[in-house]
């Protein structure tokens, strides 16, 4: 059965991650994501799809992709879409686990297993046939020169000038993340031409890459397992950075310099798609600890407009969402049930409290606080901070019940925080002059 939301994705109950196969096709934007129907917990993947036609009113219509053969009897990853000829086509990885989990058959043991990559085509985007129109397209790789056998993943495909190209992520001997450049003809025979590496400071596996073009610039956005940084402590965080890409040779250049594609550090492998009107945008999971009820966890966070100037990343909430809230009001108790807006200039010291999470001006940064909305996860960053700031103090605050987006100068940064409990308050302090809006109605 259908399930309709609006604003943020949510899951329709069970466990999601990464957004995959995004795509603007026949008319309608589609998000395929990483389900387990099952339980609120990460298990066998399959892939739900959601649909729309606008970005902003969402319908869940089931599971798109599930395991069905012995390439990815025990999960099909995450992967991309790209349409031909009137067709869908998904590509995806592979998982067979190496040894299962005698107590949980939807889990494997040591994370041995291997990974192929793997493809399906639909006439119409909706309907698939596992059984019949799925094909390995990538055999595991077995030759460590090239990739991992079981750390190679998450096929993103586009078009070049004179071929169809894709890029995997893998790693060396979880030492080094790289990256794997194929090139096709015909969309299904593929054939393997560069490796880039990079060093341990950039993590140990680069997930979810994602390689595109936008004002003109040729970028990237992955999310590196283990990367260095917060005094030395390894995270997971999906990073950008501007990038040179030579089409004949498959041979790409990183930057030195990257930034965070959010600054809350919750969102997770973000994938990209032209919308309706050609521009760059991007949708991320929002990673939870735990369920706000024990029934579903994981959302995503409002699709974003990517450019790239100067060498910097914006990212912008999508003007056809924005436009929606249009009805100002006063406190939250007059919001619509899809969330509200806030908008203000930070002075020197300033802060709003939205619920018991603070947001606040720290010199010339912009920070949060989630703590008192966070159930105690003292294992989970609780204070965060953009950089020092170039374009002013203005924020633009999205709420949802479970997600607080606080873009900066019109996308500067982006500080997105996953929260529980707020309160149906918002306060403000001295010289803090704030607009709130909310939808014109339920949506």
């Amino acid at each position: 059965m259908a399930v309709r939301q609006n604003i943020h994705l949510k899951c329709p109950g069970g466990w999601i991650n990464d957004p995959n196969g995004f795509i603007y096709y026949k008319g309608k934007y589609h998000l395929f994501y990483q389900y387990f129907p099952y339980a609120p917990q990460w298990g066998r993947m399959h892939w739900g799809h959601a649909v729309s036609d606008d970005l902003a009113h969402w319908e869940h219509v089931g599971v798109a992709l599930y395991p069905s053969k012995y390439n990815d009897a025990d999960g099909c990853f995450s992967g991309s879409a790209v349409e031909h000829n009137g067709k869908l086509y998904l590509y995806y990885t592979g998982i067979r686990y190496d040894k299962q989990d005698p107590e949980n058959t939807n889990l494997g043991l040591e994370q041995k297993l291997t990974a192929s990559q793997m493809m399906i085509v639909s006439e119409d985007g909706i309907h698939f046939d596992n059984v019949k129109d799925k094909r390995t397209i990538i055999e595991p790789i077995k030759d460590k020169q090239i990739g991992d056998l079981r750390d190679t993943r998450d096929p993103k495909v586009w078009r070049g000038k004179d071929a169809w190209y894709m890029i995997l992520g893998s790693t060396w001997e979880l030492k080094a993340g790289r990256f794997l450049f194929y090139t096709s003809t015909d969309l299904e025979h593929w054939e393997f031409v560069n490796m880039v590496q990079g060093d341990d400071a950039l993590g140990i596996m680069w997930e979810c890459p994602d390689y595109y073009e936008v004002n003109g610039e040729q970028a990237i956005v992955f999310s590196p397992i283990d990367i260095a940084c917060f005094n030395g402590k390894g995270e997971n965080h999906a990073i950008c950075m501007p990038v040179t890409f030579d089409e004949a040779k498959c041979e790409i250049t990183l930057s030195k310099d990257y930034q965070f594609f959010d600054y809350g550090m919750d969102l997770y492998a973000p994938q990209s798609t032209t919308d309706a009107q050609g521009r760059r945008i991007e949708a991320a999971w929002l990673r939870m600890p735990e369920s706000p009820d024990g029934e579903w966890i994981g959302m995503f966070c409002i699709p974003r407009v990517t450019e790239v100037i100067g060498g910097h990343f914006y990212f912008r909430v999508h003007p056809d969402v924005d436009k929606l809230f249009a009805r100002k009001i006063m406190s939250p108790a007059e919001a619509s049930s899809d969330g509200y807006k806030i908008s203000a200039d930070l002075p020197e010291e300033g802060w709003i409290n939205i619920g018991g999470y603070r947001i606040f001006r720290k010199d010339r940064t912009i920070c949060t606080d989630r703590s008192r909305v966070y159930r105690n996860h003292t294992e989970c960053r609780c204070s965060f901070s953009t950089p020092d700031l170039k374009d002013g103090f203005h924020i633009d605050v999205y709420v949802d019940a479970n997600m607080i987006e606080v873009y900066v100068n019109q996308g500067e940064y982006v500080i997105t925080n996953g929260v529980y409990d707020l309160k149906q308050t918002v306060e403000a302090g001295p010289g803090v002059d704030m607009v709130m809006y909310t939808l014109e109605q339920n949506l």
